[in-house]
């Protein structure tokens, strides 16, 4: 057995080998076979990851990179690649101008994590970043994963399709499982129990696609060494299942955020029902026997939610009951749950409640990932979530809006602080985004610490990142890039990133242009970023920078416009409210618009596209179009979650944005001019009318850039530098 065991490890390895030099061509193309790559889990000593570094002597290879694993081989590679190449690789695009030869190291570098486990991914993110996604995209992120070093993730796609196959098994039809599963833009908040039927139903060619997408996701992490999250039961289930088991204990959950019972309000069943670990046992055995397992499953209960009791015996039953229909499958699982709902509703989550939920299943049998760790830690104030280990996790962003934003302080100690607390529980760090393709810099610090023993020396940090990221040093962009650390991305307190800048808000009299940062510090380094054109403008990243740099600017722009407005209204200033109305809706706006329609990461046809793709008839196209169109405006029928998820894109800003801005201006001067008063309710339900017509315009969207990035931020600069 010991010799069955050891050539299966021997396999195991060679498999995580032929991924990660696979990985290593798909990235260097020829250049990969100046580096050398292995797989030895030894080095890691039954310990977290570890990885090293060496040249070995002749001059056939460059470097060697040994890792404990697929994973920490990819992340030792990254770091020759970052510290020693100058290269850099984000979701923005990649900076690989190798040198010629590559250099060779002087001494050997060793490097072991601080934590057994670097994680990813947001149960949200699945709906706001990665629903369209193919093949091709999944295996960039992949590898984008591995060269960062995370080596544990959630794998949730084809997930509905499993779940049909158990609704059909237990009696229930196709109609009363259309009723239940929501289109594929909302699937996330129907795996939490929090809506039913919205923009649905499913299409039976969806399934398919998302169960071939999901045999390559697990197959390409597992063969890198990353371990897999598989979804399991929660005890949400459809209506349909009261019709089929009628003496069943289920209760009916309240709306949730906004959405009545139309598309809300799902059956929770009791966990103490028979039922509850029949459903769960047998889906989870179908989807390992579908995908196999790494033993870890996640289940989120009472997501933003209010348990139907507070009784800690009643809490302790649920987790319970989770947890044994998770064993009923897998006698090794391990539970990983999202810990949002203990800050989410701190009033109901007190210590007894905590510590009820998270003991009633056996201590180490469960990972809670302590979600927004960065501004409001839960461990703190739980004992290190009483003895369950922990993740500290950064969460960021929400709703995947644009903005620069960051919290680099926090994170650069949080993680440290919280190893070092009275008993702790932590076992690694993660980055648990709402949504992806933001903020680059940002991520790229909390993979580097999650390697890291200490904190980093922020400003020289940035100032290298700068030179990595454009491939060559220029005094005025690493400048540019302090700047922008020292204020958008050092937001201190309770920090909650989510724009509300009224740009993307539906216009009122009473709207937030608070910022936690000087507005000139972003003026500045859109200044200096600018004078970099010259030198850096052939640089893809160098031109995503500037695109969002400019774009934050105009923000901040149009909050000034927005406080001209509003205090030419209140004073009765028809020609000033004209002028400051005139300048936002008909030069300001269409001017950003044209700005991030240069950009092919600004589109909005990129992302009505994306979702087109992914449809086999044009019935589906049409309705993953409204899937993608509704999610960023309306999230809902009725605005239930009004621009929660608002994106700056071009196209958007101009026929969504910008005609509310306009009908808003137009309703404020009508008021001066008639004398009757401005009413919000009656100007709510105007404006629903344009938004509603905004996300069933049936208007392409162009998914190809148009017009030059550098000259059109140049325009905007020399109008509106203040």
């Amino acid at each position: 057995l010991l010799l069955l065991a050891a050539a299966a490890a021997r396999a195991g390895d060679a498999r995580q080998e032929a991924a990660v030099r696979a990985l290593a061509r798909r990235l260097l193309g020829p250049r990969a076979a100046n580096v050398s790559l292995s797989v030895e889990p030894a080095l890691a000593a039954g310990g977290p990851d570890a990885y090293r570094l060496w040249s070995p002597p002749g001059a056939a290879v460059a470097v060697a990179v040994t890792g404990s694993s697929g994973v920490a081989a990819a992340a030792g590679l990254y770091r020759y690649l970052r510290d020693f190449c100058g290269c850099h690789l984000s979701w923005s695009g990649a900076q690989l101008r190798l040198p010629h030869p590559l250099p060779r190291l002087r001494a050997e570098i060793r490097a072991a994590a601080p934590g057994r486990y670097r994680y990813y991914q947001n149960v949200c993110a699945q709906s706001y970043s990665f629903v369209w996604w193919d093949w091709a995209r999944w295996e960039r992120e992949i590898d984008w994963m591995a060269l960062s070093g995370i080596n544990l993730a959630p794998a949730f796609a084809g997930q509905e399709a499993v779940w049909q196959r158990v609704y059909h098994n237990l009696g229930l039809n196709q109609s009363e499982i259309d009723k239940y599963f929501t289109g594929p833009a909302f699937l996330a908040w129907n795996r939490m129990g929090n809506l039913r039927r919205w923009a649905g139903p499913l299409p039976p060619a969806w399934h398919l696609k998302q169960l071939y997408l999901q045999y390559r996701i697990v197959e390409r992490m597992r063969s890198l060494g990353m371990t897999t999250v598989l979804p399991a039961f929660a005890g949400h289930v459809p209506q349909g299942i009261l019709r089929v088991f009628p003496r069943v204990n289920a209760t009916r959950l309240g709306g949730w955020s906004h959405f009545d019972c139309t598309y809300s309000c799902i059956y929770l069943l009791d966990p103490e029902d028979s039922m509850f670990q029949v459903i769960g046992t047998l889906f989870l055995k179908e989807l390992i026997k579908e995908f196999g397992t790494d033993h870890v499953y996640s289940a989120d209960i009472f997501n933003e939610m209010t348990p139907l009791s507070s009784d800690p015996a009643y809490l302790s039953r649920v987790s319970n009951a989770v947890f044994r229909s998770m064993t009923g499958a897998d006698p090794e699982a391990l539970w990983l749950m999202q810990g949002w709902l203990f800050q989410h509703q701190p009033d109901f989550w007190h210590p007894a409640q905590v510590r009820a939920l998270l003991h009633g299943v056996p201590l180490g049998r469960m990972i809670v990932l302590d979600l927004f760790a960065e501004s409001k830690p839960v461990y703190q104030w739980t004992e290190s979530f009483y003895g369950q280990p922990f993740i500290w996790c950064m969460l960021h962003n929400f709703g995947g809006n644009h903005g620069l934003f960051g919290t680099v302080e926090a994170i650069n100690h949080g993680p440290f602080v919280a190893r070092r607390f009275p008993n702790s529980t932590m076992v690694g760090t993660g980055l648990v985004p709402e949504g992806i393709e933001q903020n680059d810099m940002v991520y790229e610090l909390m993979n580097e610490l999650g390697w890291r023993q200490e904190p980093l020396n922020l400003p020289s940090w940035v100032s290298r990142y700068a030179e990595r990221r454009y491939g060559v040093a220029n005094a005025a962009a690493a400048a540019a890039w302090r700047l922008l650390l020292r204020s958008v991305y050092n937001c201190t307190g309770v920090c909650v990133n989510h724009n509300r800048s009224p740009l993307v808000r539906r216009p009122s009299l009473h709207m937030d242009t608070e910022l936690w940062y000087n507005a000139s510090d972003v003026y500045e380094a859109w200044r200096l970023l600018l004078s970099a054109g010259t030198e850096l403008g052939s640089s893809p990243t160098f031109r995503y920078d500037l695109v969002d740099v400019t774009r934050q600017a105009a923000q901040q722009l149009v909050s000034n416009y927005y406080l001209d407005i509003r205090s030419a209204f209140q004073r009765h200033a028809l020609p000033e409210l004209l002028t400051a109305g005139g300048v936002l809706v008909y030069d300001l706006l269409p001017e950003l618009d044209s700005l991030l329609s240069s950009h092919s990461l600004f589109l909005l046809g990129r992302w009505l596209e994306s979702a087109r793709a992914v449809a086999t008839s044009d019935r589906e196209a049409e309705q993953y179009e409204l899937n993608a169109r509704n999610q960023v405006t309306l999230w809902g029928p009725t605005g239930n979650i009004l621009d929660y998820a608002n994106k700056q894109l071009g196209g958007l800003v101009l026929d969504y944005y910008g005609v509310r801005w306009s009908l808003f201006v137009s309703v404020l001067v009508e008021s001066l001019n008639s004398g009757r008063p401005f009413h919000q309710d009656e100007f709510n339900q105007a404006v629903f009318q344009v938004e509603r017509g905004f996300v069933y315009n049936k208007k392409r969207y162009p998914s190809v850039p148009v017009g030059d990035t550098l000259e059109i931020s140049r325009k905007l600069f020399l109008k509106y530098y203040p």
